[in-house]
């Protein structure tokens, strides 16, 4: 009779563990669609903010006839989108240590969309188009080092490749996107409600994330706390921007956002002016373009998350695989400047040209690799700092290029042999110098681990 009541306590304890164990894996799936509910929310934010971007090359003909611009004014006008990107980059960065980035997010995807609507009025002319462009970049320019430092709120350090690379897949997604359905509205309803679509549609993503958006499980504290966040010691940010991961990152993704801005903003124009392609004809090799970068960044994206599982991500996707692909592109790009045939451009440009955009995922999670989770939004928004420097640089240098050139052609085949040696350069400094494991040890930062199996 003594023993009897043994199986009652076993079968009491048995039934406990059960339920936590319930308990257990519907909280991880709760995480799990959390975290893919999030990257879904946030790959349509992308999709906004480079639809925002594209409106500038699409519409760059009809804008330069009704205002009466050159190349030049043009190329200063798109430039003036970046006067302020950088620096706000850099400085709401600061504020992802004593703001939720939930609101950051909100904020900025409000304060973009209402400063594309000015245009849709007549008398807007070029003054107010620098005006909003200067308005529109500070809003964007802190958009990708935020949102990908709120994704890593999600991931652990080797599930972050495939939902950072969905970002990107936004960011190529939006061109690929909105280039034939905007250049529709501006054949139908004029340049000017091009920015009046783009405006409104930001204005319905802002009232989804309202709704949806919510910080992740491996978010950093707030404020003091934050310095000790994933017990993790702080590391000066001077030794971390001086790392040779962090400045091999930077200089990568600069090279690669030369040529992306160059892109969006006067691959309409060349294809046009020097291929001989109707509006609509390069509206459509412009889609097809950002079909070829969001298909490299999701190949990558999946690569590199079959590396992780095989434990060989570090030295692949961050280091010699991230370099040579960009030194692949480098001779596609210098190829497409030298060859003739439209059929063969367009095949580059869809290709080989896209794999630059490779190093824009491996920037941001060898970056976020070597810092501390407390760190992470201000380290990432100094890269996009850098990186965005590009984008000032880049329209305003082409423009410059192809006025100053004795014929329309040679000033863009002057151009983008100079975007060939600035990423065949970056990616041999990628193949070189990109050792995130290695400098992570360096600095004493551990890996993030997950906070549920995500990658399944």
């Amino acid at each position: 009779m003594s023993a009897s009541p043994r199986p009652a306590v076993t079968s009491a304890a048995h039934g406990t563990g059960v339920t936590e164990a319930a308990g257990a894996s519907a909280g991880a799936d709760r995480v799990r669609r959390g975290a893919w509910g999030t990257t879904w929310l946030l790959l349509t934010f992308m999709l906004v903010n480079f639809a925002d971007k594209t409106v500038m090359g699409l519409a760059a003909g009809p804008i330069r006839d009704e205002l009466g611009l050159t190349r030049g004014e043009f190329g200063t006008a798109q430039s003036s989108f970046f006067a302020l990107f950088s620096l706000a980059a850099l400085g709401v960065s600061f504020l992802t240590r004593r703001v939720r980035t939930t609101v950051l997010l909100l904020g900025m995807a409000l304060l973009w969309s209402v400063a594309q609507l000015p245009m849709l009025l007549g008398a807007a002319g070029f003054g107010t188009l620098v005006a909003t462009r200067v308005l529109l970049g500070a809003a964007e320019g802190p958009a990708a080092p935020v949102a990908v430092h709120h994704l890593h709120g999600w991931f652990g350090q080797k599930d972050r490749t495939l939902p950072t690379a969905g970002l990107m897949v936004g960011a190529a997604g939006g061109v690929a996107l909105s280039a034939p359905l905007l250049t529709v509205v501006i054949d139908v309803w004029g340049w000017r409600w091009a920015f009046g679509a783009v405006g409104l549609v930001g204005l319905f993503w802002a009232v989804c994330w309202q709704l949806r958006g919510e910080e992740g499980p491996l978010a950093p504290p707030l404020g003091r706390s934050a310095s000790t966040a994933g017990n993790a010691p702080t590391v000066p940010y001077r030794r971390l921007l001086l790392s040779g991961t962090w400045l091999t990152a930077a200089f990568g993704a600069f090279a690669a956002y030369w040529l992306l801005s160059a892109g969006l903003t006067w691959a309409p124009d060349y294809l046009h002016e020097v291929s001989g392609l109707s509006l609509r004809q390069s509206g459509a090799v412009v889609t097809a373009t950002a079909v070829g970068n969001a298909a490299v960044l999701l190949g990558h994206g999946l690569l590199a998350r079959r590396a992780s599982r095989e434990e060989t991500s570090g030295r692949l996707s961050s280091g010699l695989g991230g370099g040579l692909v960009m030194c692949v592109a480098a001779v596609a790009i210098a190829a497409f400047a030298e060859i003739d045939s439209v059929g063969v451009k367009i095949a580059l440009m869809v290709g080989p040209m896209a794999l630059t955009n490779v190093i824009l995922t491996v920037s941001q999670t060898a970056v976020a690799r070597i810092t501390p989770s407390a760190q992470r939004g201000v380290v990432l928004g100094a890269l996009a700092f850098v990186y965005a420097l590009a984008g000032i640089l880049s329209p305003l240098v082409t423009g410059r290029m192809v006025d100053a050139a004795a014929t329309v052609p040679a000033g863009y085949h002057s151009a983008y042999l100079l975007m060939a040696g600035l990423v065949a350069v970056a990616g041999v400094c990628a193949v070189c110098f990109l050792r995130p494991e290695r400098d992570a040890a360096r600095l004493g930062v551990p890996e993030t681990p997950s906070a549920t199996p995500l990658a399944h």
